[in-house]
């Protein structure tokens, strides 16, 4: 079951890289963790509008907390708000009734975990390179973040797939991007299942994804370990 404990080992493998046995090392982590999530999570929600805009679906209000830029990028576009109960949330717009519009808005942000994320991650654990190395952090397990998030999201939709929870008083109850506010918002205990089947959904979506940005980095990298 290694594939299960991977992002665990990753994480632990180019900590022990970039640190090199010495604990100074890590305040530069922090640093690029700090740095990086700054920048990620607007990067993170614009993707969402983008993927969705893409496909053929409206935007008309994207949060941002002001901690993370909400008011710059609210001067620049006047369908972001400055604030936000979450560090940012999409929280208008249209799929025009399509899922798929719907799946490539949640999915757009993970094209970044993809590529570069994890491919530019285990780089800079390779080039020991803290900085970097803890800046990508949130990038390159970004699918585990979005837990209880993006990925119940994307669990719920497949789930609602299902004839028996199709209707769209099933989806307006199991469908939503926070798993917690779901849960308890739902009317009985009756619907606990096809809570907790879009979740574990949303976990092998995670992984699954995860393992795919780790093959296709483990591919990239050949090139350079073959010249080296």
């Amino acid at each position: 079951m290694r594939w299960i404990t991977a992002p665990f080992d990753d994480a632990l493998d180019g900590l022990e890289r970039v640190l090199e046995g010495q604990a100074s090392r890590l305040l530069w982590v922090f640093a690029g963790l700090a740095l990086g999530w700054w920048v990620y999570v607007p990067l993170h929600e614009f993707l969402h509008a983008i993927g969705c805009l893409a496909t053929g679906g409206e935007v008309w209000e994207l949060e941002i907390d002001g901690t993370y830029g909400g008011a710059f990028y609210a001067a620049l576009f006047d369908w972001v708000t400055p604030e936000s109960d979450y560090a940012g949330r999409l929280s208008g717009f249209d799929t025009g009734g399509s899922d798929l519009v719907y799946l490539a808005t949640d999915l757009a942000p993970y094209l970044l975990t993809l590529f570069p994320g994890v491919w530019l991650w285990f780089q800079a654990a390779k080039w020991r390179r803290p900085l970097l190395w803890g800046s990508m952090v949130p990038v390159a397990l970004a699918p585990f973040v979005s837990l209880t998030g993006d990925a119940y999201e994307i669990g719920s939709i497949l789930t609602t797939q299902v004839p028996a929870w199709s209707s769209a008083g099933a989806r307006d109850l199991i469908r939503g991007d926070d798993l917690f506010l779901v849960a308890s918002q739902l009317p009985s205990s009756t619907w606990w299942f096809p809570m907790v089947v879009a979740a574990v959904l949303g976990a092998v979506w995670s992984w699954s994804w995860y393992l795919l940005s780790r093959r296709l980095a483990a591919v990239l990298a050949r090139p350079t370990d073959a010249s080296a």
